[in-house]
């Protein structure tokens, strides 16, 4: 005869709880993957059916998940009509960046007296592999390790409340990275920029490393601006249809 949950040992309950926050964990992360990288575009549908097939669960824990992403805003719940991927508003560009441009000085600003021997040693195998990824010109990979980056920087301030509102922000500004690191021309001026960052790490000049953090966004949010400008001005222009990004 089976047994409900409750009747089961106190040892197969945490086993089976324990599986099912690995699995919500793992869907939450290849559905946000998805939509990051584009997979998925932007204002469509999210084929509920397909995706269960290729995760190989049902809806409930799929659709727990999309409430998970909606929070995070990568997605907008429908009532009755499904789910959809949630927009990239361009109007929210600017004052995104503005905000995480404060959060990179304050990073600066702590990481340069703060980072252990740890700390710069993680940093220094991250930006060596984005030289190798910039080389080769990966922009994905280039996008993906940039965030890692970013985010180890501000961990380098031992900082909790700091960090976790730092890891909220990157997640939004994810979806941009990916947009822009597209552009050959971003690419190699991102990791120009982050010699310079690593420069000033390693002097520990705080001022110096909070002005190339900042710069950097700064320049980024810019280049994001003007690449879904240029984006929305061919989609506007039926005579640009088929020509080639420069």
């Amino acid at each position: 005869m089976e047994r409900s949950l409750s009747e089961l040992p106190d040892a197969v309950q945490t086993a089976s709880a324990a599986e099912q926050a690995t699995l919500h964990e793992t869907l939450v992360s290849g559905l946000r993957t998805m939509l990051l990288e584009g997979s998925l575009p932007s204002g469509s549908r999210i084929p509920e059916a397909d995706l269960c097939r290729r995760f190989e669960v049902s809806r409930t824990p799929l659709r727990e998940a999309l409430k998970v992403l909606a929070a995070e805003g990568f997605a907008e719940l429908r009532p009755n009509r499904g789910a959809i991927v949630a927009p990239i508003d361009p109007n929210s560009l600017a004052p995104t960046f503005e905000v995480n441009g404060a959060l990179e000085r304050l990073i600066g600003m702590t990481a340069a007296v703060r980072a252990t021997v740890d700390d710069l040693a993680d940093l220094e195998q991250i930006h060596s592999r984005l030289n190798e990824h910039q080389i080769r010109h990966e922009p994905p990979a280039y996008s993906r390790l940039n965030h890692e980056f970013h985010c180890r920087m501000a961990q380098a301030t031992h900082n909790p409340v700091l960090v976790q509102t730092y890891a909220a922000l990157q997640q939004k500004l994810l979806r941009f990275r990916f947009a822009i690191n597209e552009l050959p021309d971003r690419l190699e001026a991102s990791f120009a920029e982050h010699e310079h960052i690593m420069v000033a790490l390693r002097a520990r000049a705080r001022l110096d490393l909070a002005d190339r953090l900042e710069e950097h966004n700064r320049l980024t949010g810019e280049a994001i601006t003007k690449a879904f400008r240029v984006s929305s001005e061919t989609c506007s222009n039926p005579n640009t249809h088929g020509r080639k990004k420069r």
